[in-house]
């Protein structure tokens, strides 16, 4: 995955983890399995720069997220920030957003974050209070997971907050339909 590490010192990028991001030892591994860029990463011109970005927001760094410590803030980070903004977010609930989402930052624009924020607002006619209560809306699968569940609650005339909508599997959310059109039966 990446050949760099054979000619490389990952001695700095591993100090920095460990006192700078304070990345509990034990958490190492995992972090460095989940992104060996880590260690061929420039502490003073990538991690360090991408650590102030991060913490600017108020996301605090896990074994979890250290990932996107390699992405570059001008053109990966802030684009993404923006557009969060262009829906009607301001700064603060975007920040909320992300320090509860994490993953919204190595979500595409193009190919993930617009579509869905299209067919929520257009499609779902969703409200932005609802996205930001629920921001992992924008990880769950629009093709797989979002759409076929919006029309199944919309031919049956239901509605469900995102979170109940997308949180549980697919055999509990027929389940749920299933109930949801039994009670429906009942009170008639």
């Amino acid at each position: 995955m990446c050949p760099l590490l054979l000619t490389s010192d990952p001695l700095p990028p591993i100090n920095f983890l460990l006192h700078e991001v304070s990345l509990p030892f034990p958490h190492l591994p995992l972090s460095l399995t989940r992104c060996p860029r880590l260690l061929v990463s420039s502490v003073p011109t990538q991690l360090r720069p991408t650590l102030l970005f991060l913490t600017s927001l108020g996301l605090v760094l896990n074994s979890h997220n250290t990932l996107l410590l390699v992405s570059d803030v001008e053109n990966t980070l802030k684009p993404k920030i923006n557009f969060l903004q262009s829906l009607g977010f301001d700064e603060p609930e975007v920040n909320r957003m992300v320090v509860r989402s994490p993953g919204l930052l190595t979500l595409s624009v193009e190919n993930n974050m617009r579509p869905k924020a299209e067919f929520f607002l257009e499609e779902m006619e969703g409200d932005l209070e609802e996205l930001k209560r629920f921001p992992q809306y924008f990880s769950f699968s629009l093709e797989k997971k979002i759409k076929p569940r919006h029309r199944a609650l919309v031919e049956y005339g239901f509605k469900l907050p995102l979170s109940k909508m997308l949180k549980i599997s697919d055999g509990e959310f027929n389940a749920r339909l299933i109930e949801m059109r039994l009670q429906r039966v009942h009170k008639r």
